[in-house]
């Protein structure tokens, strides 16, 4: 008889853990995973590069607008004529243009920074306070702070009657880089 009934049973009475069927199994599902590891793998990462790039492309296109909004300030005359004057210490031939020059801070607690700094109004009415204290005379001196009677320095002299003054800069601005003490662009 070649039936159910026909097996003898193992000599412990009891049937084994893993049957061949099982290792077969498990074998072909380890040969599976380690097959797909190293493309899940290689996915994960270009996921996170792509990741990694939209966020540089999103960096760029900030970027570029803020480029393109300084390109439209660029090509606005009265933009480019405040920053010759502010930032170049230029002047139109006509004009009268004065360069102070102020001492340098003695600590770096002196030196202002650009969000607590006064208007300018109100340094020049400082400066004008102070040029009309009179300071102690010197025996034979009778000369007061605000130097009335001596005369002018070279970095004191109006640009626009030098030759750097009457010389124009681009648009028709002094540029006063030729002169003692002016600052340098």
């Amino acid at each position: 008889m070649t039936g159910p009934a026909s097996r003898s049973p193992r000599p412990g009475g009891a049937r084994p853990h893993v049957t061949g069927r099982a290792a077969i199994l498990a074998v072909v599902f380890c040969a599976i995973a380690l097959s797909l590891a190293y493309p899940v793998r290689e996915y994960i990462a270009q996921r996170r590069q792509i990741d990694q790039l939209q966020a540089q492309r999103q960096r760029l296109a900030l970027y570029l607008k803020q480029l393109r909004q300084q390109q439209k300030h660029l090509h606005d005359p009265a933009y480019i004529e405040r920053e010759a004057r502010d930032r170049l210490h230029m002047c139109f031939p006509t004009q009268k243009c004065y360069v102070i020059i102020e001492p340098a801070p003695r600590n770096k607690r002196a030196v202002t920074t650009g969000g607590d700094r006064v208007p300018w109004y109100a340094r020049l009415w400082k400066s004008v306070q102070q040029a009309n204290q009179q300071v102690p005379a010197k025996p034979g001196h009778g000369r007061t702070r605000s130097g009335a009677g001596r005369p002018q320095s070279e970095s004191e002299k109006p640009l626009g009657n030098t030759a750097a003054g009457r010389l124009g800069g681009p648009r028709g601005w002094a540029d006063p880089a030729g002169l003692p003490g002016a600052p340098r662009a």
